[in-house]
């Protein structure tokens, strides 16, 4: 970790870390009054200058380490402290996954619920996120690409990132030069970066125009960097704009390929999609009918569709087409509908979901209120919620479980390391089902 920055002294105290809190800042008691610091572990005595007032305390700025905790760690990457991208890679792996563990099974209780059943965390290690957005400026002779600094707009410019696989992390060096000839001074840009099974895709989105020279040079590059695809995107633009496309990128959904449109959603990493198609597989067991809601891509829908009949609703088109066409292209056939629909403003009806034994939905972080409450009161007998968000899904948990659902089992998932995010598979059952 970097040292911290000097700052007025005003307002130093001296705390010990009792906890670690939910955004994955440190927790002490000053007077009474909670002191949220970041890059601390429990056990840590700190200095540190008292900020700004935050939720029930006050956020501080970590001066110093005076005495080290038991869960303290070196952190992997020489950027950590500065670089907003990480939080907790000074947390030594126990403390990490037992507190990852507690973020899901607290929040049910907050919910007026029990504790559940919970399964031991899975988690992913370094060099295994196959997705990531870069944060890109135009400065004077270079340009910077990398992540915003904690609590900042300005770019910290990374020279690797342990995070990434290793394809990903090596296109961080040439994407930097390629914007130095894209971007102007004070120019900015937003590259988002995904490796499919055969080859990278890259997404640059940025308020200039498309020119003649910069369609050039991006094609250039991308048949130089053996990339599947490269899209350039404005505010503008509903939709990225292929530049080169030199293969349609693929993933790999347990045995069943999967076209990726420019910009769709991709599970961050190969080992956590594999552990989540595995778990909701084996929830549904024999479900003869499953309808699987804010499907994507078909993550679970296309490999499901092999032994059920499996109806996939999704809002976004170009996903749903893509579905489709993985669909058509398997053999043998799979067994599936898609339906697009916005299920935020169109939840599925109880009614409707009569038609099934099981229903699989996987909204993004908002939860799926309305839906819930329609599964609520549908006679659906199994339901499997894969949630990136405990909050919302305790939310929408006791919607269910008011409906008569009870909680069988969660199981917590990380494939957002050294980050605050953690995502769970939970079953709800109807009893006597």
């Amino acid at each position: 970790m970097t040292a911290p920055r000097a700052v007025a002294s005003e307002e130093m105290v001296e705390v010990v870390i009792e906890e670690i809190g939910a955004r994955g800042d440190g927790i002490a008691r000053h007077e009474g009054t909670p002191v949220f610091v970041a890059f601390t572990v429990p056990g840590d005595r700190v200095r540190a200058r008292l900020g700004e007032a935050r939720e029930q305390g006050r956020a501080a700025e970590l001066l110093g380490v005076l005495e080290p905790g038991p869960g303290r760690r070196p952190p992997a990457c020489p950027h950590f402290g500065t670089c907003g991208g990480c939080a907790l890679q000074h947390v030594n792996d126990d403390t990490y996954r037992a507190w990852k563990r507690e973020l899901i099974v607290t929040a049910l209780p907050r919910r007026g619920l029990g504790a559940p059943s919970s399964d031991q965390l899975l988690c992913g290690g370094p060099g295994t996120r196959r997705r990531a957005s870069l944060k890109g400026r135009g400065v004077e002779d270079r340009a910077a690409l990398g992540f915003y600094e904690r609590a900042s707009r300005r770019v910290v410019d990374v020279a690797r990132c342990p995070l990434l696989v290793p394809g990903l992390e090596a296109l961080i060096a040439p994407l930097r030069g390629l914007l130095h000839e894209l971007l102007g001074a004070g120019e900015t840009a937003e590259i988002e970066i995904a490796m499919a099974a055969n080859g990278a895709d890259v997404i640059v989105r940025s308020e200039g125009a498309l020119t003649l020279a910069r369609r050039t040079r991006l094609a250039g590059f991308a048949h130089a960097r053996d990339l599947a695809r490269l899209s350039w995107q404005t505010k503008r633009d509903p939709v990225p704009e292929p530049v080169a496309e030199r293969r349609a990128p693929e993933i790999d959904l347990a045995g069943v390929p999967a076209l990726l449109p420019p910009g769709a959603f991709l599970q961050p990493s190969g080992e956590g999609q594999a552990h989540l198609i595995d778990l909701v597989s084996a929830a549904c067991g024999e479900s003869a009918r499953i309808a699987d809601l804010f499907a994507g891509c078909g993550t679970f829908a296309l490999p499901l569709s092999r032994t059920a009949r499996v109806h996939a609703v999704e809002g976004d088109a170009a996903m749903a087409s893509a579905m489709r066409t993985a669909a058509a292209r398997a053999r043998p056939g799979l067994r599936l509908g898609v339906e697009v629909r916005d299920l935020e403003r169109r939840p599925l009806a109880a009614a409707e979901l009569r038609a099934y034994d099981a229903v699989i939905f996987d909204p993004p972080r908002p939860g799926a209120k309305r839906q819930a409450a329609e599964i609520a009161k549908s006679p659906v007998p199994l339901v499997v919620a894969v949630s990136c968000n405990p909050a919302t899904f305790a939310r929408d948990a006791r919607v269910l479980c008011d409906g008569g659902y009870r909680i069988e089992r969660v199981t917590p998932l990380d494939q957002f390391l050294w980050s605050p995010h953690v995502e769970l598979v939970a079953v709800f059952r109807r009893p006597g089902d």
